[in-house]
């Protein structure tokens, strides 16, 4: 008779292969496991935003920054009329956007430049663009500005913010 000998890495493979086993087996075994250890939308996270209103749609100047504050006051947002449509627009031209002022590497405030309609960093250099959702283009931040959910009512021409897309930087959550 012939003697197998097990070494260290026959073993691993097959006890990591017995285990994957044993695992998908259970799962299978168990429907409706998975969705009972956790309730129905919990993956989400529904915030209770106030709704704010930023201006009069007609009263925003072109390609100026209108600060204001949301969605409490030691929270500064700039609201843009950028002059043409962009992606997520409102207003009646669809070329109203907002975001945090805060840049998301370190917290600096963030200046927009009308001359390249962009967001910059003093701090650190990073730059954002409005036209496209707050995208990092370049610097030291890894995240996109954090964009003001906005709604229009044509009836009395008044942005109002809503809600927030994305972190404010130095928080655990926007609503404190």
């Amino acid at each position: 008779m012939q003697e197998h000998k097990l070494n260290r890495r026959i073993f691993l493979k097959s006890s990591g292969g017995a285990a994957a086993v044993v695992g998908t087996a259970g799962a299978a075994l168990v429907p409706g496991a998975a969705q009972a250890a956790s309730p129905a939308g919990s993956t989400s996270t529904n915030l209770n935003y106030p709704k704010r209103s930023v201006g009069k749609a007609g009263g925003m100047p072109v390609n100026q920054a209108v600060g204001f504050s949301y969605p409490d006051a030691s929270s500064p947002c700039v609201a843009l009329r950028m002059g043409s449509a962009v992606p997520g627009g409102v207003g009646p031209n669809k070329d109203i956007v907002a975001f945090s002022s805060l840049c998301t590497h370190m917290g600096c405030p963030v200046a927009y430049d009308g001359g390249t309609k962009t967001f910059k960093c003093s701090c650190h250099f990073s730059i954002f663009d409005p036209e496209n959702g707050g995208q990092m283009v370049c610097g030291q931040a890894t995240e996109d500005l954090p964009k003001v959910l906005l709604e229009y009512d044509a009836k009395t021409d008044t942005v109002a913010a809503v809600g927030i897309e994305g972190l404010i930087y130095g928080r655990q959550a926007n609503i404190l």
